[in-house]
């Protein structure tokens, strides 16, 4: 793969205008030596887009009171520190914990309308949330200064907010406190004179059903299991 990259540089510099194609074989590498860096590290700033995977009751159809009950994607953000050490020229492998603010909303429609008068109603599970995500990456060849890496791995959670012990009951679904699962992603880097832009777009979803039911919660009764779903954008600065 390398020998035909190598071959398809070659005739596209051969048909390139003499001034061009000098002016791309001047263009500068910026962080020449990072490559040859052990570990480096760096911050990450991120978004999130998450909702819940629900799966209802089987007694769902027997409830008198809750007709419609589904998740709707919601937005929050996400702040943390990356350390990234190199086990060969393709292979790296991160930790990056993040702490992270999510939202996930659940749509509700009722049959008789509640204390408010409203029959379509949307209630909010807020998360206060530590990630350890360790992951492997794998990158290409340097061309200039870009670069394109996947990466895969696995992530441990702890939701600082959960309200699994919470006794105030009647308004809540009630989320666990500790959640696991696999993580899959793309992202970009771009080499400038000090530190390395790098775009990321990943998967993150929980193996776990994170739901504390109980049967005398109205809005918590008619699922089964949930799980959380997520695709996080983050931006890691790199030294």
């Amino acid at each position: 793969m390398n020998r035909i990259l190598k071959l398809l540089s070659l005739a596209a510099l051969s048909i390139l205008p003499r001034g061009a194609s000098a002016q791309f074989e001047r263009v500068e590498l910026n962080m020449f030596d990072h490559d040859s860096k052990p570990y480096y590290f760096g911050i990450t700033l991120g978004g999130n887009l998450a909702r819940f995977h629900t799966a209802l009751h089987p007694r769902f159809l027997e409830n008198d009171s809750v007709l419609v009950a589904e998740p709707i994607n919601s937005g929050g953000l996400s702040l943390g520190l990356s350390a990234t050490a190199r086990l060969s020229d393709r292979f790296l492998i991160r930790f990056n914990p993040q702490l992270m603010f999510i939202e996930r909303n659940i749509f509700y429609k009722l049959k008789h309308p509640d204390i408010n008068g409203l029959t379509e109603i949307k209630k909010t599970v807020e998360s206060v949330t530590m990630s350890f995500p360790l992951q492997i990456k794998f990158q290409s060849d340097r061309i200039g200064n870009f670069r394109v890496y996947t990466l895969a791995g696995m992530k441990a959670d702890i939701d600082m907010a959960s309200n699994a012990r919470a006794k105030r009951a009647e308004e809540l679904v009630k989320i666990e406190k500790n959640d696991y699962g696999p993580e899959f992603g793309i992202g970009f880097n771009f080499f400038f004179e000090s530190f390395i832009f790098s775009p990321e777009i990943k998967i993150s979803n929980g193996l776990r059903n994170i739901h504390a039911r109980d049967e005398n919660l109205k809005y918590s009764n008619v699922f089964d299991r949930i799980q959380s779903r997520m695709i996080i954008f983050s931006i890691h600065l790199e030294g």
